[in-house]
This record gives structure tokens, sequence and C-alpha cells, in this order.
């Protein structure tokens, strides 16, 4: 019998060691869905994470954004009929993304939301990059449309987290003292009243994982990778 599933296009590279993580969630997912020798059907386009973290860090959005539609227009071209960025922080510009081709994205932020929602909590932490915590476009869109709230560490605590990121875990370092560091933080939020915690950055499940934490704790690489799954298979 033929299986009827779409093609995934993949923004990959940022960085690569998450997007590793992606490929395998996604084609774990796939077996255990269909079993034998099935896989996933996907386009990858894996981009220098060099330039993308130097225009990060540079403020430089804009061009941020053109690359992301040159990407997501090549993968469209190539016959992607949804899109994966393959990260949290890009999503900034998922929505000019989205803009820009006929095929759906799907938004990382939504996926994490979902899972949430469904777990009924009302009040979450968020660890990542500090764009994805400092800015709007996650957190804002989490409540705006699932009435979820979501708290952030303090301005010291976050540029922990964001040094620990671009310093080693994309880097492939795994450092215990750093999993302390974050754990702490995380209790520090769940005084603040969260009932569980995003890990909204793909390289942060690297290091924290569910055994490491006593609260609910939401990766978002792969609920996303997994949302993924479920929507190439939906007819």
């Amino acid at each position: 019998m033929e299986i009827s599933m779409k093609v995934m296009g993949l923004i990959g590279g940022m960085s690569w060691e998450s997007s590793i993580e992606y490929y395998r969630i996604i084609n774990q997912m796939v077996k255990l869905k269909l079993g034998d020798l099935h896989s996933c059907k996907c386009i990858m386009y894996s981009v220098d994470f060099s330039e993308i973290e130097l225009l990060q860090h540079e403020g430089k959005w804009e061009e941020l954004s053109n690359m992301m539609i040159d990407v997501a227009q090549n993968l469209v071209r190539a016959g992607a009929e949804f899109i994966i960025i393959c990260t949290n922080t890009m999503h900034m510009m998922a929505d000019k993304v989205q803009d820009s081709i006929n095929v759906p994205v799907l938004h990382i932020a939504d996926a994490v939301a979902e899972q949430i929602k469904a777990e009924k909590l009302k009040k979450v932490g968020l660890l990542g990059t500090r764009f994805t915590m400092e800015q709007d476009f996650y957190k804002d869109r989490i409540y705006e449309k699932y009435g979820i709230e979501v708290i952030i560490p303090s301005k010291e605590e976050r540029c922990v987290i964001h040094d620990i990121i671009y310093n080693e875990l994309v880097r492939g370092i795994i450092k215990p003292e750093s999993k302390d560091k974050y754990k702490k933080i995380i209790q520090g939020l769940v005084e603040q009243g969260a009932e569980g915690v995003i890990l909204g950055c793909t390289e942060i499940p690297i290091l924290i994982k569910q055994e490491d934490i006593n609260i609910r704790i939401f990766d978002s690489t792969t609920i996303h990778a997994e949302y993924a799954v479920k929507f190439a298979l939906k007819n």
C-alpha cells in the first residue's frame, strides 16, 4: 500500500549539532508510525552558521530575513511541501518567510504551545538565546494565541544562558558546570511560579534532559520534529 507522505523542507545548520537531532528524531518517528524500512521524505538546506551568528550579534535581522526567504524559496522550488526552520531564534522572521512562499511554515512556538496547552499548564519558563528570551516573537505568540504566560530569567541569567549556547553548545561542548548553572536558573523560574520550562533553543536539550529537572520540560527540538512528522503524514 502506498503511503501518503508530504516532502518536508528543513532549514538546518543553526547549528548542525541540533540539525542532526532533527533528522534523527524525524526518521525515528516515521519508522515508529509506519514501521518496516520507512523514513522521511525531506530536503535539507544547511546554512553556514558562522555567517548567521555574526549577523545575529550585529543585529542585521533584515539581512537574515532575506537569507531565510531565499533558502525557503529554494526548498519549495526543489519540491518541499512545507518548511521547518530547525532553530528557535530564526523564527523571528518566520512570518516573513511564510509570506514569501505558498507552502506552510510550521512554527516552533505553535508546536510547543500546543503541547503545553494539552497538558493544561498556564505558566512556563523560557530558556533560549538572548534574542529568543528578550524579543516578542516567541513568548508573545504563545501568550496571544494560547493564553499561556511565559516568564524569563533575570538579565544576568539570560547572559549566562546565551553565552553557554554560543560558546559551548553550538560547538558540541558539554560541561557539567554549565548544566548546574542551567538547573539553578530553572529552579529560580519554578520559584516564580513556572509549572514547566521550555527549552527554547535547539541546542539546550543536548545539555538538559527531563531526568535533570523535577518539573516538566518542553524540548522544543523533539516537539517540533514530531510536529513535522504528524503534518507530513496527515492526509
